[in-house]
This record gives structure tokens, sequence and C-alpha cells, in this order.
């Protein structure tokens, strides 16, 4: 970890003489960051307490102490499925001195820029990117896919959700990237894992992947003030039947969208191809979630329902970015939220699964920027989602 020390201010592009040292630092025995006046340390605190957190983290490591999982216990509550909550372990720490989003350090997780587009305060047209700024989100898409791909290889029987965070949030920060999903809206973890029943959403914890599961890793990396947004969904073991289709349905049902991607085409339109091949395979696709436009915001315009009879407006143009990422069910397509007000299940309790790409509406078609190895579309394999 670099240290912010100096005679130099520590706030950045200030550069006046730092006269105040920071106390925390001091008791924390690292060297003291200096501040010009009380109003430069309180407006870089939200940054700079970033390096308590750390430091703390690394000497609870060091000395061989252990933060107590959190036990998560849903009394009263009556679950659809087998599915039932385990223990949290601590939330993970990201240096300070990689780029953060607006929620980062927000005591709520709330990203102030996407609710003032969402208020009015933006335009309401689909963005068209530069250049410039495709460069960056093709950049932040790359990294995602090496970190799902490093994030699917830890998934095996045994394994719990932790070590697949804890694998992600490593695989991101030795980027120098940050986990999007890390404080959104208070999420406690670096990536979402949805086990069976869960939709998505799923909180990563400690309970232990059993052969015959299946699990989808949503992964999303910010880089460069950009992110890229990506899922895979892996079968651990031997599965039976019925869900190893379910997997491939949701793959198909991915594949066929991206297919109709290009300039001209109206996003309403994926749904009934969607839709379609879900029905042909005895399958039912969820409408509470859809796929979005991402860049600069996480979350923003395009709208993009995977169930037909949708009403989402607008026309695919060059320079378009969003995510395509349908959710499939074996039973019901009606979803409902446990009382952690994430986790996301089928409401009767039968198997979810969903593939995701982040993609650029291009001239002659669509460039998939989370594509694995710089392929246009990988063919399906059971053996790339089975662990």
């Amino acid at each position: 970890m670099s240290a912010l020390v100096g005679t130099v201010c520590t706030t950045p592009e200030c550069g006046k003489p730092g006269t105040m040292a920071c106390p925390t630092c001091i008791k924390l025995g690292l060297p003291a960051s200096r501040y010009c006046a009380q109003a430069c340390f309180k407006g870089d605190w939200g940054r700079h307490k970033a390096i308590h957190k750390l430091a703390k983290a690394k000497a609870t490591a060091s000395s061989g102490a252990t933060t107590p999982a959190v036990r998560r216990e849903f009394n009263g509550y009556t679950f659809s499925g087998d599915l039932r909550p385990a223990a949290l372990s601590a939330t993970r720490v990201v240096p300070p001195h990689i780029r953060r989003p607006d929620y980062a350090d927000h005591p709520e997780g709330r990203s102030m820029c996407e609710e003032g587009s969402k208020r009015g305060g933006g335009s309401n047209a689909i963005p068209v990117y530069t250049a410039s700024q495709i460069r960056g989100i093709r950049e932040a898409c790359r990294i995602g896919r090496e970190v799902l791909d490093a994030a699917g290889r830890a998934v095996r029987v045994g394994a719990t959700t932790d070590e697949i965070d804890r694998v992600t949030h490593e695989a991101t920060v030795e980027r120098n990237a940050y986990p999007s999903p890390l404080n959104y809206y208070n999420f406690p973890k670096s990536v979402c894992t949805s086990v069976n029943e869960s939709i998505c959403h799923g909180i990563p914890d400690m309970r232990e992947l059993k052969d015959g599961d299946i699990v989808n890793v949503d992964v999303t990396a910010y880089f460069g003030g950009f992110h890229g947004d990506l899922n895979e969904t892996f079968m651990v073991g031997k599965v039976d039947e019925e869900s190893a289709g379910l997997v491939e349905t949701a793959y198909r049902c991915l594949s066929a969208a991206v297919d109709m991607v290009q300039p001209g085409a109206m996003y309403r339109d994926l749904g009934a191809r969607i839709g379609k091949i879900a029905r042909e395979n005895g399958c039912q696709v969820v409408k509470t979630y859809c796929g979005h436009g991402i860049g600069e915001l996480f979350h923003t315009v395009p709208t993009v329902p995977h169930y037909p009879k949708n009403k989402a407006k607008g026309v695919m143009k060059p320079g378009h970015i969003f995510t395509i990422e349908p959710m499939i069910n074996v039973g019901t397509w009606q979803d409902r939220t446990w009382p952690d007000n994430w986790t996301s299940v089928t409401a009767d309790g039968q198997r979810s699964a969903q593939f995701e790409h982040t993609l650029l509406v291009t001239d002659q078609g669509c460039d998939i920027l989370t594509a694995r190895d710089g392929k246009t579309w990988m063919e399906w394999d059971v053996a790339a989602v089975q662990r």
C-alpha cells in the first residue's frame, strides 16, 4: 500500500502545504497523511477512510485473527424451496488507490448519478457512446471477462459461495478495478451468486455447493470510470437432466437474442424471441428483472425486457451499449425476495438459470464486449459450464 504522506496536502489536486496530520493514521501506526485545513480533511474523508479499513483488515489477517461470521436467520419466513441462507463473512475491502464509483463510500450505497438520471436530471435518450468511451467500456468488459473466468474455476463441489466472492474480489482488485456490486445500495459482497431456485442477486455466504447444484455467478467490474457486466450459470458436479436442460435453454435464449442485435432493431422485440425458445423447452421467463444500459452508470437506459408483449421503448443505433440477461425458470415466472432484500427466488421453489453479456451495437450488427477470448460467440458446450 502506498502511503499518502509528505508536506503537501493529501487531497488530490490541492497542492497546499500539509500542516495537519490525520489522527486515525497515527493511532493505527500508519505514516500520517497530512492536510492543509479541516475543510480538505473533511472533503477527502470518504476516500481517505478506506486506508484505515485496509490497514485494520491487514492487521487482522497478519495476527491470525478472524472476523466472526454473521448468522442469517429469517425467523418465521416461509421459503419457497430448499435453499437456506448461511452465515456471512466480513465485507471485503478495496484498496484506496483504486478508482471507485459514486456509491462505493455512500452510507446507504446510493448512486446519486443514477438517481439524478431517473429523476430527469439527465436525458432519457439512450446514450450513443463516443469512440473514447467505447474503448473504456470495452476495457472494463475485458476485465470482467477475466474475473468471471477466475470465479468459474472456483466453482466445485464443497466450495462456498463466499470463496467465489473472495476469488472475484481479489481478481478484480489485482486488475486495479472495483467490484461494482460492492456496497451498491448496501449489497455486502463483490459478486452475486444465485444457487438453484435463486433467480438473481444471491448474496455469497458460507453454504457449501453440493453435487447437483447449479449456480449463477454475476460479475461486474468498474475500471476507468466505466462498468462491464456479465454472468454465467455453472453446473456443480453431476446435475439432473432437467437442470442441465434448463441451463442450456437459458444459454440458447441469450444467444438467440444477441443474434437480433443490429441497427434498427426494436428493443421490445427481443422478448418475443426469448419467450418462444423458453416455451419450446417447457420453461418460463422472469418478468421482474430486465437487461439495462451500462457504461458510466451501472444501470441506465435502455430497459431491455426478456418477455413477450413488453412495452420497451427505443430503436437500436450504433454506439448503444446494454446487457441482455434472460432469467429462465423451470416452473412459474413469478418471483419472491428474501428478507435480506436482495435474494430473488422462484415463487414455486423450482430452479432458475441465466446468462448475460454486455453488447455494443455496431454499423454491421453487434460486438459482444464480454465474449470469452475475443470470440464473437462460443458454441454451447456442457463441459464449459460443468464443475
